[in-house]
């Protein structure tokens, strides 16, 4: 193991022990990453089945109880079994949709491009968030902070969330290149979270200077009176990219692509439903295009990636 990855794995350790400690004293819980939680009873044995994944890295932990509402909406629908499948990386979910361990996901434009460059990953449907189907990077400080612009990290810690997240990584990267830095240069220190809400906690309990954050997750925090979002400002907004889309597996069948699809479409036509997405802060599910991550693809193209 090189210094390099000894620092980082360092680095982690310390935000997990810190974040058990606030634990402890009943500020926040640990996050617990399990690999798949079954919604439903053992009465449902015997019944089709269908894998979904909702990944560590863009759903805030307060938020997890209305994803699993979400998903149990949808087993209802469909009449089947789902396995609610949690991973701490866009690459391990990326692996498991091409080889069609997981049927359909809630991803990050990153990802999105990624698999749809390598394995054909489709496009099911995208939220709509205040009458929008885009999203931002935000690049935060601790409130306390005496730092204002991007340019004044030069030689402090940040954290990053995931290496192919677009707003927790692609973007403050894509910034540096324009100014011929990379995080190994610019940056004393950086690691990796894997999940944003983790990093605004960062930030916010001082661990590392400043952070790159989906501003769905900043936004949703902060409407819901986080203690973390609190402690932080925004002093960077990115450029508007098309929002975190849900996908499936391209190899995924029609008919059951078609039902799902539908499902979500009109999920806030229905009373139940309607509560869901209301309380995680969505409109309803739209038709998204392809052609809405193209300036996703150009930051990615100028990187060379």
């Amino acid at each position: 193991m090189s210094r390099k990855e000894i620092l980082l794995a360092c680095s982690i350790l310390l935000v997990v022990i810190s974040f058990a400690s606030c634990e402890r004293e009943g500020k926040i819980r640990e996050i617990d990453f399990r690999d798949t939680v079954e919604l439903k009873d053992s009465s449902l044995s015997g019944m089709p089945e269908i894998n979904i994944c909702v990944g560590s890295m863009i759903t805030p932990k307060e938020g997890y109880a209305y994803y699993k509402a979400l998903l149990n909406y949808i087993g209802d629908r469909l009449k089947m079994k789902v396995n609610f499948i949690e991973k701490e990386s866009y690459a391990e979910v990326n692996s498991l949709l091409e080889k069609g361990k997981i049927d359909i996901a809630f991803v990050c434009g990153g990802p999105y491009i990624d698999g749809h460059d390598k394995f054909g990953l489709q496009l099911l449907v995208a939220p709509q968030v205040d009458g929008k189907t885009v999203y931002y990077s935000y690049i935060i400080v601790r409130k306390d902070s005496n730092i204002n612009k991007f340019e004044e990290l030069r030689g402090k810690t940040f954290v990053f969330v995931d290496p192919i997240s677009n707003s927790g990584k692609i973007y403050p990267t894509y910034l540096l290149k324009q100014t011929g830095e990379t995080p190994e240069d610019f940056f004393k220190e950086y690691i990796y979270s894997y999940a944003h809400d983790t990093s605004i906690r960062a930030v916010a309990q001082g661990i590392v200077d400043a952070g790159a954050v989906d501003s769905l997750i900043w936004n949703y925090m902060e409407k819901n009176e986080s203690p973390f979002t609190k402690l932080t400002r925004i002093i960077k907004i990115s450029p508007a990219y098309g929002i975190p889309p849900v996908v499936v597996r391209p190899t995924l069948k029609k008919d059951l692509k078609d039902e799902l699809k539908q499902i979500l479409i009109n999920m806030h036509l229905n009373e139940r439903g309607k509560e869901i997405l209301e309380k995680m802060g969505i409109d309803r599910f739209v038709e998204i295009d392809d052609s809405d991550y193209d300036s996703i693809r150009e930051i990615r193209k100028y990187l060379g990636k």
